[in-house]
């Protein structure tokens, strides 16, 4: 896929999907920066790798957003794909989760999402043309116990994706969402592996994923192949949420 000369901002950008993204679209030939928020090593790593331009930024904060994005655009010049990819979860009893737990949970995974998309918007309907890509979760579309609050907050974002899609169309810009399932990152190293093997059995194709199966159809997305596709959650799960 040949994204030559795109202008490319991805968030959660240092590990995992975020560091497959990088490296897919900076070898399509897109310029990209990408946030990051903690993992100075992993952010220094990527962006020796792909020669991305690393911003680090708490993006569940609204004055961090607008910092970011100002630095992202001296940068890239502008804005042609805004991937919201950053996200956080916690596996806890609903009881048990906290104020503080919720708000985090909420504020990153929604908010974020939000405050980047509101920002970037904004530079996209001056250009009449962007793409926006989620990346929410198959437990947005199906729920999952002991992660209420996560699988809420990928709800939230289903609903944000469409609803995005029907008022930024008119100015040619597409909306749109990956669900990934179970994929092979550090956000599911800590589960145990009778809990891997429970999903994967549950999962038509009996594995899980790949950081790359986002990203390939992450590129699809921004391509201008995908120029008649909005408002769509789009499910890489292995079948699992059908």
């Amino acid at each position: 896929m040949n994204l030559n000369g795109k202008r490319v901002l991805i968030s959660g950008g240092s590990r995992g999907i975020g560091e497959s993204l990088c490296k897919r679209f900076t070898e399509s030939g897109a310029k990209v920066a990408f946030i990051y928020k903690s993992n100075d090593d992993a952010a220094r790593s990527v962006s020796s790798l792909t020669g991305a331009l690393r911003i680090k930024a708490d993006i569940s904060e609204p004055s961090q957003v607008a910092d970011a994005i100002s630095t992202a655009y001296e940068y890239l010049g502008g804005f042609d794909v805004l991937i919201n990819n950053a996200g956080i979860s916690q596996i806890k009893l609903f009881t048990d989760v906290t104020d503080e737990e919720f708000s985090q949970i909420i504020n990153t995974n929604l908010g974020g999402a939000f405050y980047l998309s509101r920002e970037i918007a904004k530079y996209m309907i001056r250009e009449q043309y962007g793409r926006i890509i989620n990346v929410g979760s198959m437990w947005g579309k199906c729920g999952a116990s002991c992660e209420v609050v996560y699988s809420a907050s990928k709800a939230a974002l289903r609903g944000m994706t469409m609803a995005l899609a029907k008022e930024l169309g008119p100015s040619g810009i597409t909306v749109n969402c990956i669900e990934p399932g179970l994929i092979k990152t550090e956000m599911n190293a800590s589960l145990d592996e009778a809990t891997l093997r429970d999903i994967c059995d549950s999962t038509p194709l009996m594995r899980m994923g790949e950081p790359d199966d986002i990203a390939s159809l992450a590129l699809f997305l921004a391509s201008d192949s995908a120029s008649f596709i909005t408002g769509q959650c789009i499910g890489v799960d292995g079948g699992f949420a059908i």
